[in-house]
């Protein structure tokens, strides 16, 4: 039983890892053929998406102009987290990203986790891009005068939602000149619906079909893909740097105050939009078989990319909120909106347009890693062979590829936008969590010797611990009194609201002991205790969904996985 129950931990070395990936046929079908210039590119496309163009408005209008700390506190914790990335990179250059660093570090039952979460991870991304798209899509046909049905271009529960309320209205005799146009649009959309089988047929097709054209794209080759990333990415910076530079003309510092009109609760009510528009720097690993030089062009593609985007971020939200007030920013196109409430209608127009071809490269990037990992886990066999084919043709993984093009635009037609960027950041911090603790499995003083890049080493012996006592004692001075309203909450309350943050404080204790005792390394700690925070702030009923999704995972894991796993037939 003891030998069974092991078997769920056996780990890869680094030199199998390597050696199996040098002499897998499937691998050798790949084009080696990106530089850090492409790769870099691939980070910012996939960085700049529908964060920038679709959640940054949300995100703004609940935090107010102090949402641009938000993005700064945030980038610190992906910057803890690409580090780890990075070293991991030219530790393990294949394309398994942090499936592959997990089963080095972990072991075979966290890797397929891990796995799991990621194919999460990347769909669910996908979907929340192709809808943004689709809003754009459809608001740049408006502007030429095309009327695309609204039945045919959102999801059904936003529709039924939006036409309950006005209803509900209606039936009280109050007005509806006050309710958003977006929401009169989706209950117009409802109602104009046709009706089969007694359920009105609403659906957003537009998101399905550049799901299609992209999986399309991405099945037909590497190269390609790099080409259209780096065009589309030219395009989507001009329109960004248009954003700032015109936009600062019309900044009023008055906007701007109050600087955090809802105070720390309602900036932080933005995390998972903005770590949302964060996400995509770990999908830059995941192309490593087919990187020219992946030991040394990985780790600097992460950290330009990220460095470039933070900046992007910052300057974006500070303009958007001195442009008008934070209140009119919960809209699908805040850039668009903003230029069109300064009237600016053409500017408004162009990024309309632009955000269409942009925000398409977002969705190729994604498409574009999630196939490599389901290639990687088969070439493992957790998944049956079929997943790790390469196309003699295309030189990408076909089958994978296609089953990806499904995964992503299925949904994409009856979800919506709100549901799925919190199921996006639960898998997310999951993943960079498990990174940074890989690398104090791995290397938790520093000391590798096989790997090109690495952390800079700094000892937590005295660091981690002085700062739990710190932060506890500074919450017994000034703010004991959260310790009777825990106490005072219902059970149901305390475990939706409070029991991830019981969590994060029993992790720094475990942490700041292992710190003193073995003097871990500083960096990868700060990366596991600033995701862990941030996470803490999805709420407990983000992780209901997906613990769900897991369980799925650990049953296909039990049923084959672990089964056909190679390291149990070696």
């Amino acid at each position: 039983m003891s030998a069974n129950f092991g078997s769920l931990f056996r780990r890869k070395s680094v030199q199998k890892v390597l050696s199996d990936a040098s002499h897998n046929d499937d691998s050798k079908g790949l084009v080696k053929t990106l530089g850090v210039r492409d790769l870099t590119s691939f980070g910012i496309a996939a960085i700049i998406g529908a964060g920038i163009f679709s959640t940054i408005g949300n995100a703004s209008y609940n935090g107010g102009p102090a949402v641009s700390l938000l993005f700064v506190f945030t980038a610190i914790a992906c910057v803890f987290t690409a580090l780890c990335y990075a070293q991991f990179a030219a530790t393990v250059p294949v394309s398994g990203s942090a499936y592959t660093y997990a089963y080095v570090s972990f072991g075979e039952l966290f890797a397929w986790v891990i796995g799991w979460a990621l194919i999460l991870e990347y769909a669910v991304s996908n979907m929340v891009v192709a809808i943004s798209w689709s809003e754009y899509f459809t608001t740049m046909l408006g502007g030429f005068g095309i009327n695309f049905p609204g039945f045919l271009s959102m999801d059904f529960w936003s529709a039924q939602s939006a036409h309950a309320e006005v209803q509900k209205l209606v039936a009280a005799g109050q007005s509806i000149a006050n309710v958003p146009t977006p929401t009169l649009t989706a209950a117009k959309a409802f109602e104009e619906a046709p009706v089969f089988l007694g359920i009105r047929f609403i659906a957003d097709f537009p998101a399905c079909l550049i799901t299609v054209l992209i999986t399309w794209l991405v099945y037909i080759g590497i190269k390609e893909s790099r080409n259209a990333s780096n065009a589309l990415v030219v395009l989507k910076l001009i329109v960004v740097g248009m954003v700032i530079l015109i936009g600062a003309f019309f900044v009023k510092p008055a906007n701007w105050s109050p600087f955090a009109p809802n105070g720390v609760s309602g900036i932080l009510s933005g995390v998972a939009s903005v770590f949302f528009a964060f996400i995509g720097f770990d999908s830059i690993s995941t192309t490593a078989e087919e990187c020219k030089n992946p030991q040394r062009d990985l780790p600097k593609a992460m950290l330009y990319s990220l460095a470039i985007c933070t900046t992007l971020y910052v300057l974006i939200t500070l303009t958007l909120t001195g442009m008008v007030n934070y209140k009119e920013l919960a809209v699908a196109d805040p850039l668009a909106y903003v230029f069109e409430k300064v009237g600016m209608d053409f500017i408004a127009g162009v990024i309309a347009v632009s955000a269409v071809v942009a925000i398409t490269s977002a969705l190729l990037v994604y498409q574009l890693g999630q196939p490599r990992i389901w290639m990687t886990m088969s070439r493992d066999g957790l998944l049956p062979k079929i997943f790790s084919r390469i196309h003699p043709k295309y030189k990408t993984p076909g089958f994978s590829t296609i089953v990806t093009g499904f995964l992503v635009g299925v949904p994409s037609l009856f979800l919506n936008m709100k549901f799925v960027t919190d199921l996006t950041s639960v898998g997310t911090f999951f993943a960079f969590i498990l990174v940074c603790g890989g690398i104090l499995v791995i290397d938790p003083q520093g000391k590798a010797t096989n790997a090109s890049f690495k952390l800079p080493y700094v000892s937590g012996k005295f660091i981690i611990p002085t700062l739990l006592l710190l932060t506890v004692g500074l919450i017994l001075k000034y703010n004991f009194g959260i310790f009777a309203a825990w106490a005072a909450l219902p059970a149901a309350d305390f475990l939706e609201y409070k029991s991830l943050t019981v969590i994060f404080w029993i992790v720094w204790v475990v942490l700041s002991y292992q710190s003193f005792t073995k003097n871990w390394s500083l960096l990868p700690q700060f990366g596991i205790l600033t995701n862990l925070y941030l996470m803490t702030e999805l709420g407990l009923s983000n992780w209901k969904m997906f613990v769900i999704w897991l369980g799925i995972g650990l049953i296909i894991y039990f049923a084959y996985g672990r089964k056909h796993s190679k390291l149990a037939t070696q």
